[in-house]
């Protein structure tokens, strides 16, 4: 194949595949308020943006039900109107007679659906084999139904009229999802230091404590009762005398006897 040839053919692919749901949906002006809140809220640019897609797009008169509502729901509910995959009457048709199926939304890529917010309930009933859907939250029951194809570009976009906006329980209230925190490092607790203990110098004894502390009255005994020496001395001396002088009183009178 020439580079010529080649580049023709990826261009024409390429033409093939984009899509513009603006454009499609203006060549139908029942889904004018439809159109204009996907403007609103820049899920037009985000539908182009994608490979393949499903609109599950609603008239005006159903498109009541939101008005009134903070741009900011709006923009939710429309997400859930819009699935992430290529689904045309034809493909949902071939699910057996009382099948459920659950697609994924773009409400479901956002990170703030809970509880299944972010599908939608697909089911096939057994007599007639209508084609009815709701939101995936559980017990939040079948509330609008398929109508018809507005247009398809297999395999890429399909824009599907349904009787109403399904509106899953809740998306009005729901809030971004806030990401974990970063767990927390176990803290090492540090060894606190040993305290050095203080070595005091050992105490040396009073010379007031070694021995008895002196009175008024003179040294004080060594016991309570006990003699000083002093006392001890001074009797020693008053004994002494005594005896000498018996001594002497004896001597004398034997002198005297023989001078007799």
């Amino acid at each position: 194949m020439s580079p010529f040839l080649a580049v023709t053919f990826f261009l024409l692919f390429c033409s093939a595949a984009a899509f513009n749901i603006t454009k499609i949906l203006n060549e139908h002006p029942d889904f004018s308020t439809f159109n204009s809140y996907l403007s609103q809220t820049h899920l037009a640019d985000e539908i182009n943006g994608r490979q393949t897609i499903t609109v599950l797009a609603v008239d005006n008169g159903a498109m009541s039900a939101l008005s009134g509502k903070a741009e900011e729901v709006i923009k939710r509910i429309m997400t859930v109107q819009i699935v992430l995959d290529y689904y045309d009457m034809e493909k949902l048709k071939k699910l057996s007679s009382n099948k459920s199926i659950l697609l994924t939304t773009l409400f479901q890529s956002t990170g703030m659906a809970t509880n299944q917010q972010g599908f939608i309930n697909v089911t096939v009933s057994k007599s007639g084999g209508d084609i009815r859907l709701g939101s995936g939250v559980p017990g939040s029951g079948l509330t609008a139904s398929f109508i018809k194809s507005v247009d398809a570009q297999p395999f890429n976009i399909s824009v599907l009229q349904i009787s109403n906006a399904v509106i899953p329980p809740g998306i009005e209230n729901v809030t971004k999802n806030a990401p974990p925190p970063p767990p927390k490092k176990a803290h090492t607790p540090t060894k606190a230091p040993t305290p050095t203990k203080s070595r005091s110098p050992a105490k040396s004894p009073s010379p007031a404590s070694s021995s008895p502390s002196p009175s008024a009255d003179g040294p004080a005994s060594d016991e309570a009762g006990s003699p000083s020496p002093s006392d001890v001395a001074d009797s020693g001396w008053a004994s002494a005398q005594i005896t000498l002088g018996t001594c002497l009183g004896v001597v004398m009178g034997l002198v005297c006897m023989v001078a007799l």
